[in-house]
C-alpha cells in the first residue's frame, strides 16, 4: 500500500488571530467537562461501582456485567462513524447540544433496570447510539482549529476530563450508592451531564470564526486528507492496527481495576484509595502528555510513555505486592491510558489534517470500540476461568509493546495538511 500525500488547501503565512486566542480556552473549558460527563467515560468508569450491586440485586454474573462494556462498543463501531460525519457537516457544537441531553436521560433510565438482561443490554445499545456525538472527536474537531502552537497542551487539558471523572465522578457514585441505593446513584450520574455539561457546552463552546464563516461552503474549510486519500494511506493502517492493540491492553484494566486488586488481597478501603491515584494518574497523562506532544515526535513521544503502563501490568501481573508497590503500577497504568486519546487526536491532525477530521476520527471509533470492548470481556473472562488475571495482563503487556513499536514505522509529519 503506497503513502498518498494529502492535499492541502493554501494556509496564510500567518495563523488566524483567534488561534491560541484566550477564548479557546473558554472552548476548552466546556470540551473538557463535556467529554468528562459523556459516553466514553462515564459508564466505563462507573460500571465497576454498579457491577457488585447490579450482581446483588438481579443475580447476573460478572462477566455478563462486563459485556454491557463490549455491547456499549459495538455499537459505537457504527454510531461513531455516524457521529464524525455529522460532526464535519453540522458542526460539533450542534451534535454536542443534542447527544449529551440524549446521553444523559439514556443513563438515567438505566435506572429501571428490572432484572431482564436483554432490556439492560438493549438501554445500553440506544444509550450507545445517541450520545455518540459525546465522544473525543466532537470536542477534540473543534479544539485543533482553535490552537496551534499550544495544541497539544489544549488536547492534553479537554481530555483530562475523562480523568476528572475517575477522580471525582467514581467516590461520588460509591458515596450515592451508600447512602441512598444504586437506584439513587444512576440516576444522579445520569444527571451530571444536563445539569453541568449542558451549560457549559451552551454558553462556552463555540467552532472559530474562520470554520463559521465557511460553515455549508462547497470548498473544505481546513486543509487535509479527505477519508477516502487517508485510506489510501499506509500510515492510517499503520495507526489502526496500533490503537487495536494499544485500546485492547489500556481499556480492559480499566472496568477491571477493583477485582484485580482485590485478587492482590486488598481490603475495600485499601482499593478505593489506590485506585484514587489511577484518576490523577490520568490527568497527568492528558496533560503532561499534551506538552509532550508539542516539543517532540509524536510517535518517539508514544515509545516513551507506553512503556510505563506496560510495566505497571506487569507489576500487577506478579504475586503479592505492597500498597505502595500496586499505587506505582496503578499510576504508570493511568498516564498511558490518559495519554492514549491525546496522541490519537494529534496523529490524525498532524498526518491527515482537518478537512476531514471527524470522519476520519470516526474509523478510529470502529478499532478503538473492538479493542477496548473485547478487552475487559476477555479479562474478566480470563479471571472467572482461572482465578486470576496474571495471563490477562501479561498479553496486555506484549499488546502495549507491539502497539508502541508500529508507531515508528510512521515517519515525518507530512507537509501541507497544516
Amino acid at each position: 500500500m503506497t503513502t498518498t500525500q494529502a492535499p492541502a488547501i493554501e494556509a496564510a503565512t500567518e495563523p488566524p488571530a483567534y488561534r491560541d486566542s484566550a477564548q479557546g480556552w473558554g472552548v476548552v473549558l466546556a470540551g473538557m467537562v463535556g467529554l468528562a460527563l459523556g459516553l466514553s467515560p462515564l459508564p466505563f468508569y462507573t460500571i465497576g461501582m454498579f457491577a457488585p450491586e447490579l450482581a446483588k440485586a438481579f443475580g447476573w454474573t460478572f462477566t455478563q456485567l462486563m459485556t454491557s462494556v463490549t455491547v456499549q462498543s459495538l455499537v459505537v463501531v457504527a454510531s461513531g462513524p455516524v457521529a464524525g460525519i455529522a460532526l464535519d457537516r453540522y458542526g460539533s457544537r450542534r451534535v454536542a447540544l443534542v447527544s449529551v441531553v440524549l446521553f444523559g436521560l439514556c443513563f438515567m433510565s438505566l435506572a429501571l433496570a428490572n432484572g431482564t438482561l436483554w432490556i439492560y443490554y438493549a438501554q445500553w445499545v440506544l444509550m450507545s447510539a445517541l450520545g455518540a456525538g459525546t465522544l473525543t472527536a466532537t470536542w477534540t474537531r473543534v479544539i485543533n482549529s482553535w490552537f496551534d502552537r499550544q495544541r497539544g497542551l489544549a488536547l492534553g487539558v479537554v481530555s483530562a476530563g475523562t480523568g476528572l471523572t475517575a477522580f471525582m465522578v467514581k467516590p461520588l457514585t460509591a458515596w450515592l450508592i451508600g447512602a441512598f441505593g444504586w437506584r439513587v446513584a444512576i440516576a444522579v450520574v445520569g444527571a451530571l451531564p444536563l445539569l453541568v455539561a449542558l451549560p457549559l457546552i451552551y454558553w462556552l463552546f463555540r467552532e472559530p470564526p474562520r470554520a463559521l464563516a465557511a460553515h455549508g461552503a462547497s470548498e473544505p474549510v481546513e486543509p487535509g486528507a479527505t477519508l477516502s486519500e487517508a485510506l489510501r494511506d499506509r500510515r492510517l493502517w499503520i495507526m489502526a492496527l496500533s490503537f487495536l492493540l494499544l485500546a485492547f491492553a489500556l481499556t480492559a484494566t480499566t472496568p477491571n481495576m477493583e477485582n484485580i486488586l482485590k485478587t492482590h488481597h486488598f481490603t475495600l478501603p485499601q482499593i478505593g484509595g489506590i485506585t484514587a491515584f489511577f484518576g490523577l494518574a490520568v490527568i497527568a497523562g492528558r496533560v503532561g502528555g499534551g506538552l509532550l506532544l508539542d516539543r517532540l515526535w509524536a510517535p518517539g513521544c508514544a515509545l516513551i510513555v507506553f512503556m510505563l503502563p506496560a510495566v505497571g501490568n506487569a507489576v500487577l501481573a506478579g504475586g503479592s505486592i505492597s500498597a505502595t508497590t500496586a499505587i506505582l503500577a496503578i499510576i504508570g497504568m493511568g498516564l498511558g491510558t490518559g495519554f492514549e486519546f491525546d496522541l490519537l487526536a494529534y496523529l490524525i491532525a498532524r498526518y491527515f489534517g482537518r478537512r476531514q477530521y471527524g470522519t476520519i476520527y470516526g474509523v478510529f471509533y470502529i478499532v478503538i470500540a473492538v479493542g477496548g470492548g473485547l478487552g475487559p470481556a476477555i479479562y474478566g473472562y480470563i479471571f472467572d476461568r482461572l482465578g486470576t488475571y496474571a495471563l490477562a495482563m501479561w498479553s496486555g503487556v506484549g499488546c502495549i509493546l507491539a502497539g508502541s513499536l508500529l508507531l515508528l514505522t510512521m515517519g515525518p509529519y507530512p507537509e501541507g495538511v497544516e
